[in-house]
């Protein structure tokens, strides 16, 4: 699992069990993994990366030592909307178990002073939150399913504005434990409604709210794809390969998502796979061990999210109808099993 020249962030180390994440928002291209969004009314917010003083975890050895400057992310947007949730997620991996470390600071807002995470984030509307309040002096857990909240779950804290403080989050399965500048301050949480999901930073209304110190160690998911070729491949012995190439809305470009050969992953898509999104139609080779027949694969609203390629050996009398006959229970099976193109991918 190396993704050191894939993402701008540092893997200090990644093996079946574990992974360490850390986010580094001084680099030239922070931002370039994040999509920001909204929940409520109004426009998503304004998140900038800039400079601020933060204070070491280690005491300092002088009084008037001066504190140190790094790298923050920072949502500046003043939307006074009272029901306006900006939202920046993380969206080059999705995450089941892990535990999620960040400081928080809340700096300003006449009408809020909130900074949180959102976290097992499905889309705008389906997510848990944990979000600190510096003007209402609360500390609260949500849950937002279909765009409604559920009752708030937390104390009422001082936490006082200015001031950075460390949230930590840890999901295991469907227990969900908070620890507030190192205090278990909401009991531990059990809740089946979202398995997995992305990770993103959460304000609301006009809060001027900064983030750093942030990291999270996990468990690797397995691409649900992969999986489910591993499945078909099993099933279909008579197959020599399988291919999947697909495009996302933070990688436009065709290209090999999943393959019973891992050394293709990456690998961009050719004319045939192009003409499978614009046509919605098999195509039909010949290769010299056998054939192969490339096909759509479809959601539920019968939308071409990827193209399917089926590699098979050759038989005495092998025409196209037989090799197409041969390789679309495998497609419908793939269709059966998916509902729309994130489920795949």
């Amino acid at each position: 699992m190396n993704r050191l020249a894939a993402i701008q962030f540092l893997v200090l180390f990644a093996r079946a069990e574990a992974a360490d994440l850390y986010f580094d928002f001084g680099s030239s291209n922070a931002l370039s993994r994040f999509h920001s969004t909204v929940t409520g009314e109004g426009k998503p917010g304004l998140w900038r990366v800039l400079e601020d003083e933060v204070p070491s975890s280690i005491p300092k050895l002088l009084p008037d030592a001066p504190t140190p400057k790094k790298s923050v992310l920072a949502q500046l947007s003043r939307d006074i909307t009272d029901e306006h949730y900006p939202i920046l997620v993380y969206t080059n991996e999705t995450f089941g178990d892990f535990t999620f470390t960040t400081r928080l600071k809340c700096v300003s807002g006449a009408i809020e002073q909130m900074a949180g995470i959102v976290f097992r984030y499905q889309d705008e509307k389906n997510y848990y939150y944990i979000r600190a309040s510096a003007k209402g002096s609360t500390f609260r857990f949500f849950k937002m399913v279909n765009g409604e909240r559920s009752a708030p779950i937390g104390p009422e804290i001082e936490i006082p504005t200015g001031v950075w403080h460390t949230l930590s989050i840890e999901c295991k399965g469907n227990k969900i434990r908070t620890h507030f500048n190192g205090q278990p301050i909401i009991p531990e949480l059990t809740d089946n409604s979202f398995g997995f999901g992305r990770i993103g930073f959460w304000t609301k209304s006009d809060s001027v709210s900064y983030f750093t110190d942030t990291h999270i160690t996990y468990t690797p998911r397995e691409p649900y794809v992969k999986s489910l070729l591993r499945d078909l491949h099993q099933k279909y012995p008579r197959v020599q390969a399988l291919r999947v190439y697909g495009k996302t809305p933070e990688n436009p470009t065709m290209r090999v998502m999943a393959s019973t050969d891992d050394s293709e992953l990456g690998q961009p898509g050719g004319e045939v796979e192009e003409q499978i999104f614009e046509m919605d139609t098999p195509f039909f080779g010949k290769l010299k061990s056998g054939v192969v027949v490339t096909l759509p694969v479809h959601d539920r609203n019968g939308e071409v999210i990827a193209a399917l390629r089926v590699e098979m050996k050759s038989f005495f009398g092998q025409t196209e109808n037989n090799a197409l006959a041969r390789a679309v229970p495998i497609a419908k099976e793939m269709e059966r099993r998916i509902v729309e193109a994130r489920d795949l991918f």
